[in-house]
């Protein structure tokens, strides 16, 4: 009898035939084949096979998996076999480029590109360069960092800390980027997201720029109105000279931030907003006409409802100058309007900030008016305001095909829990940024993962349905967030602010001034090996360049369904490749197709009305990027602006693709001889394949 086999590193371990039992099933399940007694008289025939050679010897691992392809190809089973067999050379292919990445087998849950990113980005490293933690290691570090902050409160550090080491090491719950990288570390600075004010004089200008600077050292973005900035040609008293205006000090920040590389990780990222009523606001519109302008900022029009009534009336609107608050001339609203959508659909930019609707629904607004977000919008801060963001993994929170409810509960609440903590834990690089986050205790958790979670349940994207389960689960998500914010305002206290907001009315207690958020989730969603935030899939298979080498990265979700449906091959992913989409993949049939649409594949205003749907209980704001196809028009882009406004989103973006040149999802080369999706390194399945810095 076989006690004992060899590992791969070399480890001598219990031999379990249960193990190969399962493996020759899964071969068969693969296929779509479930017969159970041909599977079971197999995997005896492999046992005896290994008993009979390797009576005085240990067998290894690859010697054992070699008798089960061959026993499997003896008894007729070739589909199956080839199942094996395919499935036996990916984890070849991944242990192999783990231990090119110089990753310990203790971390084989994570992807082979979710090693690449937190080795390049986010792993602890000495003086020489040399990785000093594991994956394990750093949310180790990172939860014991955040729970201490119990002890303050007199509660149970421990416990606090085996429960969020637990869902960040399960991937059921990310916090930002710079709370990875930075917790339990000198530099301590843990916040994703700041806002800073531009005021009207050469020293505030400068000072936010110095400002700008150390916090995208540290970690974090910025975003700016610059709207309060004099328009170009005026007059400026002091030296009796003329103003440049807003646009030209733009540029300035932005060759600022691009010699300044984010605490050596992440390049910058900053927003940029100039009110539509501002006298520069042709020029802003058209300050990302030649790509490679501002190349370190997003824009966005901050739009009004005054304005926006001009549109639909084909009325003029006054222009304000800043300086003084008085009339600055007029312009047609429609033409300013077309101006913005012809621009977008250039080049993506800009987008539209809602500022009414953002200043409506803002729980503090006794303590001031938001006048800018952060670099993705989701976010509306106060200037000097930042937050601290965290991300639900959505796709692991299905059971049995419908949706864990009492494990979404307690993560949400460990979620709460833990961004609260961050709070306390950071320590901002600007003395003021750190006072107000304290005063209104600003938190955002949102989610991910959920276009998989649709697919697990097959709900598609594009549907009613998908519409209805977008707002259950954000309500439920809002209303176990607001329920652990009131008890840890209870215990704690609430936010310094909570006298005068609106919370006061309803609630007794409230620890945080907003809860909820939809990030982008950008590198957080390649860790957690899921889509992002809540966009649609991108491209079911495609290609990334990782070391030099292209490597075929398929979505988990649609190679587990085609492994049971039996129809999995590398040469039908690498069809899938060409393109990202089934549409017109012969041999997959019309319910997969219909199930795993794609961005492109949806119509523009299905993107629209999911965004509106999580914006419904949603107290922050929703990021979310409306693809759209090379052959879109601007009477698409024109009619997705005007519905987000009617359905009382935040905010809005759209890109058509193609219309950059730099993309980091591209149609090229792959395999050489063949076209199909090319994807960077850094490219994490959103918008429209655009990086997400944060």
């Amino acid at each position: 009898m076989i006690e004992n086999i060899r590992k791969r590193d070399g480890r001598i371990v219990a031999f379990e035939p249960v193990k190969i039992t399962l493996a020759i099933q899964k071969s068969f399940l693969a296929v779509g084949e479930k017969n159970a007694d041909l599977a079971s008289k197999i995997s005896s025939d492999v046992l005896e096979i290994i008993e009979n050679k390797f009576k005085r010897s240990i067998p290894d691992v690859e010697d054992v998996q070699d008798i089960v392809e061959e026993t499997l190809i003896k008894n007729g089973c070739t589909r199956a076999a080839r199942a094996y067999i395919l499935y036996r050379q990916e984890r070849t292919d991944v242990r192999e480029t783990k231990k090119l990445l110089r990753v310990d087998r203790d971390e084989l849950k994570l992807s082979v590109n979710a090693i690449r990113v937190l080795e390049r980005r986010y792993l602890l490293k000495d003086a020489q360069g040399k990785i000093t933690e594991t994956p394990a290691g750093m949310f180790r570090r990172v939860a014991r960092a955040i729970a201490s902050i119990d002890q303050r409160y007199g509660e149970d550090t421990k416990r606090t800390e085996e429960g969020f080491y637990r869902i960040m090491s399960n991937l059921e719950f990310l916090p930002n980027s710079p709370t990875l990288m930075n917790a339990g570390t000198e530099l301590g600075q843990l916040s994703a997201c700041f806002v800073l004010p531009v005021e009207d004089s050469l020293r505030d200008i400068f000072t936010a720029l110095t400002n700008m600077a150390l916090i995208h050292q540290s970690g974090g973005g910025t975003g700016f109105s610059f709207s309060r900035l004099r328009p170009a040609g005026d007059m400026v008293r002091s030296t009796m000279g003329v103003a440049s205006g807003p646009v030209s000090f733009m540029g300035i920040f932005d060759k600022a931030t691009e010699v300044i590389k984010q605490g050596g990780k992440r390049r910058g990222a900053n927003m940029g907003i100039l009110r539509v009523d501002h006298p520069d606001i042709v020029e802003f519109i058209t300050s990302k006409e030649n790509e490679g302008s501002l190349e370190n900022f997003n824009i966005s029009v901050g739009i009004t409802d005054h304005f926006m009534e001009a549109v639909k009336k084909d009325k003029d609107y006054d222009l304000i100058n800043p300086r003084n608050g008085e009339r600055a001339g007029k312009l047609r609203a429609k033409q300013v309007f077309d101006l913005i959508v012809t621009m977008a659909w250039r080049s993506g930019d800009p987008g539209l900030i809602f500022l009414d609707e953002i200043n409506r629904r803002h729980p503090v607004s006794h303590t001031g008016i938001i006048e800018s977000t952060n670099p993705c919008g989701e976010i509306p801060l106060l200037p000097f305001e930042s937050c601290n963001l965290g991300s639900i993994n959505l796709s692991r929170m299905i059971k049995n095909g419908e949706i864990n409810w009492e494990k979404l509960s307690e993560i949400t609440r460990l979620g709460v829990h833990f961004l609260d903590n961050v709070i306390d834990a950071n320590r901002s690089p600007l003395e003021k940024t750190e006072n107000i986050s304290r005063n209104n205790r600003k938190i955002g958790l949102g989610v991910m993962g959920f276009a998989e979670m649709l697919a697990i349940m097959q709900i598609p994207y594009d549907s009613d349905e998908g519409i209805r389960t977008a707002e259950n689960v954000m309500k439920f998500i809002r209303e176990e967030s607001l329920k652990e914010s009131e008890e840890l305002g209870k215990r704690r206290g609430s936010f310094a602010n909570f006298k005068g907001s609106l919370w006061e009315k309803d609630h007794h207690h409230m620890r945080n001034a907003t809860v909820n958020t939809v990030a982008p989730t950008g590198t957080i969603s390649m860790i957690a090996d899921t889509s992002s935030g809540i966009e649609p899939i991108f491209a079911l298979s495609f290609a990334r360049n990782v070391m030099g080498t292209q490597l075929l990265e398929v979505n988990p979700v649609f190679r587990r369904v085609a492994k049971d449906r039996g129809l999995y091959s590398t040469d039908i992913m690498i069809d899938i490749a060409r393109t990202g989409t089934l549409k017109d993949i012969a041999k997959i049939p019309t319910d997969l197709k219909r199930l795993f649409v794609t961005s492109l594949d949806i119509e523009p205003q299905w993107h629209v009305r999911m965004q509106a749907a999580f914006q419904k209980h949603v107290d922050n704001a929703v990021a979310k990027t409306v693809n759209m196809p090379a052959c879109a028009t601007m009477d698409d882009i024109r009619e997705i602006y005007m519905m987000a406004h009617k359905l009382k989103c935040k905010g809005i973006t759209v890109y058509r693709y193609g219309s950059k040149k730099r993309q980091v999802l591209v149609l090229d080369g792959f395999r050489k001889e063949e076209e199909g999706l090319v994807a960077d390194p850094e490219y994490c399945g959103e918008a429209g394949g655009m990086e997400c810095a944060l």
